[in-house]
């Protein structure tokens, strides 16, 4: 922990704080901003996610509101010098207009794609889903997401019927008897909730990690699993097969509240302890004391995240580990459950709202001709006119610049040179395009190849909601306004929409109002009002967020949906009664274990995978321009076994290259005993040389559309 970090204030400012939340993970701890002449502090906050702690990031957070590096001034290519230069945001925008008509006018409407970004309030994601589907009218929207949840948001709507990362309050943790974390590090990834974990343990509880590496979150555990990459689907359902052969199954539960078990009972008979500890690696004996563990317990619950989910089975690896939660009897029962580790801040939010490329708002489906019709409705446009689904974020980004593919990109709260897999084929699509806008805080990866760079306002600029990984909306609150030249994402979504009204359907007598206003009217730049119309689209939604408001969000400490009406509750706990589904029951899914999409070889004999250290984040644009951030965490490393180390003739710190079919990255050897020895690890938030995702696999789960970050093969060899 450190110091809150101070920056320049104007001078004279009146002394003023505002309660919020941090802008990092999906945490969102609740923290304290104070501004006075001496400049903006941060301050720990009472609140139930964190109940006070902050994390490293969280603590240095203000440090970036007057960073040198900010984006002040809009930035325009120059053709003739291929540079970035200054420009007034009328000469900005006309040109990203200009580009995007010229595009359209050549290449049809789909020509042109948005990518937004997990970080994103829900009002942003709101609007720039609207502005793609009848600003742009393009079918092509995605965002970074779909990098992070799109595998446990699948395989949570066609087994429960509805996608909230933990459907019962963070608080549930501390009280389990038994804990499962699969595929999860939260003492780097997110430090507070680690306090959740400490007093489950110090209740009596044991915590299990399954993981790859011996991570500081499985160095608290009381068993740790440490499986080959690729195999947890095999280890999840030999835990079932133990399960039914030692008659844990809650067969009342099953009989009274799911369908399809016969199906997922006749598959696992095939997972004996032997068969999944020769795949996995996983002594038969830790199988069965897992199995025992949440077979016996009293309070269950079982948690999956990335590790689990990045895959291209990733969407059969968390329904294994849902089938075995609905076996045995949690979902729904009093402390008990499984639940999913959201990763980025609005990661929940962001995806209810109408940035993925198949969703309306509400969690609606956009092929749902009743969705259609009520979005539509409250757009105040026919439903005819809203193009259909568009492709998973991959697929979208590997598109680019190609035949039929889109020719512009319109980027808000992302940096995909960085954390997109097969990192230098996607930067190169870039590269390829008619035109690339870019909208961003400061010059990321994929600001530097942008034709125009947009400034924006930071966490402590706007007002807005984001949605936690409980599902709880919770405020965001301006402490300032934004620097002179900067603008927020919604000035930026209305500006763009008022110069391309012309292209815009409207009702409004054209001779009485002009276009440009009736599409400012259309897309607001006031946070409040875009959350007020997002509330109608909502309305009946899965994600129905009709009965929060802005008001009632700061009485309760947030306010968990589904909640339809202003006086009615809202929903900490799912699944007490029934399911999300037609009938109420929760669905079992058969799944079986297949290989990854890529395996070893004599070229490439190793296992790679990829994950975060604590004190970096994402793509690292902001993490890696702290002071303290980057002295704790300043470059990429290579995480490799001793054994393996002496096998390669690699000495601890030695720059060592690690190449695979896609490409190759650079980094320093860091030798460790909590690694397989058949497996090397590396972060993925560094760039150029370093970048780790120029190495991943692009191979994508048919039904998420998730690249398999987590398993790729590689050759590793002193550089």
């Amino acid at each position: 922990m450190t110091d809150g970090a101070r920056s320049a204030t104007p001078p004279g400012l009146t002394p003023r704080e505002v309660a919020t939340h941090c802008p990092y993970c999906a945490l969102q701890c609740g923290m304290t901003l104070r501004a006075d002449d001496a400049g903006v502090t941060v301050h720990p906050r009472e609140f139930p996610t964190n109940r006070g702690g902050l994390c490293q990031k969280g603590w240095t957070a203000a440090e970036l509101l007057d960073h040198p590096d900010r984006l002040t001034t809009p930035l325009v290519r120059d053709a003739a010098t291929g540079e970035l230069h200054p420009a007034s945001w009328d000469d900005a925008l006309d040109r990203v207009v200009a580009g995007i008509r010229a595009v359209q006018h050549d290449a049809g409407r789909d020509a042109v794609a948005v990518f937004g970004g997990g970080g994103l309030t829900n009002e942003k994601a709101y609007a720039l889903g609207k502005f793609a589907r009848i600003g742009l009218r393009t079918r092509h929207i995605d965002y970074n997401g779909r990098f992070c949840m799109s595998s446990a948001a699948a395989a949570g709507m066609r087994a429960f019927g509805i996608d909230r990362g933990l459907p019962f309050p963070l608080a549930d943790l501390g009280r389990a008897d038994t804990l499962l974390l699969v595929g999860a590090n939260p003492a780097e990834t997110m430090p507070p909730l680690v306090r959740w974990l400490t007093e489950q343990r110090r209740n009596g509880g044991k915590l299990i990690v399954i993981d790859p590496r011996v991570t500081a979150t499985a160095r608290q555990a009381d068993l740790h699993l440490q499986p080959l990459p690729g195999t947890d689907l095999a280890v999840a359902n030999a835990l079932l097969h133990i399960a039914l052969t030692e008659g844990w199954v809650d067969r009342d539960y099953v009989a009274d509240r799911t369908t399809g078990f016969d199906a997922v009972r006749r598959g696992v008979a095939a997972w004996w302890p032997a068969r999944a500890e020769q795949l996995s690696g996983v002594p038969v004996a830790d199988l069965e004391a897992t199995a025992r563990a949440l077979g016996t317990g009293g309070r269950v619950i079982i948690l999956t995240a990335r590790g689990a989910e990045q895959h291209a089975k990733g969407v059969d690896t968390v329904t294994a580990y849902v089938n075995l939660a609905l076996a045995l009897g949690l979902p729904g029962r009093d402390g008990s459950g499984y639940g999913c580790l959201t990763g980025q801040g609005n990661g929940q939010g962001g995806r209810e709202h109408g940035q993925k490329a198949d969703q309306l708002p509400g969690y609606r489906k956009i092929d749902d001709p009743a969705a259609r019709e009520h979005v539509a409705g409250v757009w105040g446009v026919p439903a005819d006119e809203l193009p259909g689904p568009g492709v998973p974020a991959y697929q979208l980004l590997d598109s680019l610049g190609t035949p039929g593919g889109p020719r512009a990109l319109l980027v808000f709260g992302s940096n995909p040179v960085v954390s997109a897999p097969r990192a230098a084929r996607i930067e190169g699509r870039l590269r390829d395009l008619d035109l690339l806008v870019v909208a961003d805080l400061l010059l990321s990866e994929t600001a530097t190849l942008a034709d125009v760079v947009l400034p924006t306002a930071q966490w402590a600029e706007e007002d807005g909601t984001m949605t936690n990984l409980e599902g709880r909306v919770l405020r965001r609150r301006a402490l300032r306004p934004p620097p002179p030249g900067v603008r927020t994402d919604l000035a930026i979504i209305s500006d763009l929409a008022a110069r391309l009204a012309d292209a815009e359907p409207t009702d409004v007598d054209p001779a009485s109002v002009r276009p440009a206003a009736v599409a400012a009217a259309r897309f607001p730049a006031d946070p409040a009002a875009v959350f007020a119309e997002l509330r109608r689209a909502s309305a009946g939604g899965a994600a129905d967020y009709a009965g929060i408001s802005w008001d009632r969000i700061d009485a309760d400490d947030g306010v968990y949906w589904p909640c339809p009406t202003e006086d009615g509750p809202d929903t900490p706990r799912l699944f007490a009664d029934r399911f999300a589904t037609a009938d109420g029951r929760a669905r079992f899914h058969p799944v079986d274990h297949r290989p990854a999409a890529e395996e070893v070889c004599a070229t490439y004999p190793l296992h790679f995978t990829t994950g975060r250290v604590l004190a970096q984040y994402q793509s690292g644009t902001q993490t890696r321009r702290v002071a303290a951030l980057r002295r704790a965490a300043p470059e990429a490393f290579v995480e490799l076994h001793p054994d393996l180390a002496t096998r390669l003739g690699i000495d601890d710190g030695d720059p060592v290259r690690v190449t695979s079919r896609r490409g190759e990255f650079r980094a320093p050897a860091r030798l460790s005993a909590g690694i397989r020895p058949d497996t090397v690890f590396a972060p993925f938030h560094y760039a150029g040389a370093g970048r780790a995702n120029s190495v991943t696999n692009d191979a994508v789960d048919p039904i998420s559309g998730m690249p398999e970050f987590k398993i790729c093969a590689v050759r590793v060899e002193k550089a």
